[in-house]
């Protein structure tokens, strides 16, 4: 698995604080649209969590 996955890596970013506006893909391409989908996925787990206050 040579080529970076770009929604792993938006997941990843999200777990580490890194903002959306981090995306290190060009604003249009494929690649800018599924790091922001793995990153949205996440950061919405993250909210939630953090609203649901167990």
């Amino acid at each position: 698995m040579s080529d970076p996955d770009p929604f792993e890596e938006g997941q990843r970013a999200a777990r580490k604080n890194i903002p959306a506006a981090a995306n290190p893909y060009r604003d249009g391409s494929e690649q800018h649209s599924l790091w922001a989908a793995g990153h949205e996925s996440v950061a919405g787990e993250i909210e939630a969590g953090e609203s649901e206050a167990s």
